[in-house]
């Protein structure tokens, strides 16, 4: 019975891959050759997940990625339903991802691994800049980390002990 309720949950989670490549690993008898799977998964409304997997097989691998995606999920604040609160930086490696708030109807300005999170998180508008290195899996990491980075002006205010029309102005 418990099973049965488990599972709608994880269908409302949308998957998409971002990159599928071979790898290889040299052993004494030769060529050990495997996939190697990057898929995001999201609900469209603030949760979003990343996650990576390698198998012998291209199915096997994005399913194990599927999981791990699931297993990485986080929450973002949105403002308005449709954006983030501030500008911020996210890093993964050399790559560095600059993410901006942007009016109602821009739209989202991003490229490659890194629209695929923005989308499935359910970000509306936004602008995005990619610096750096442009690896697929750096870029869609440094782009979850900045969405972690994001506070809403009620988690400022409360750090700081003031309320929410100070920090704002």
């Amino acid at each position: 019975m418990q099973k049965k309720n488990m599972e709608p949950k994880a269908k409302l989670l949308e998957e998409l891959v971002i990159d599928v490549k071979s790898v290889v690993k040299v052993n004494k008898g030769g060529r050990q050759r495997r996939f190697s799977a990057t898929v995001v998964v999201g609900d469209r409304n603030g949760k979003v997940g990343l996650g990576t997997g390698k198998a012998a097989e291209v199915p096997d691998a994005i399913k194990k990625a599927i999981q791990d995606a699931n297993k990485n999920l986080i929450q973002i604040p949105l403002i308005d339903g449709r954006t983030v609160a501030h500008e911020t930086i996210g890093t993964s490696g050399a790559a560095r991802v600059i993410l901006k708030p942007a009016k109602a109807g821009t739209g989202i300005i991003a490229g490659g691994s890194v629209r695929a999170v923005l989308e499935l998180a359910g970000v509306r508008d936004i602008v995005s800049k990619a610096l750096g290195a442009r690896t697929k899996l750096n870029m869609a990491q440094a782009a979850i980390n900045g969405l972690k980075s994001i506070k809403t002006p009620e988690e400022v205010a409360k750090l700081r002990g003031k309320t929410v029309e100070e920090i704002l102005g």
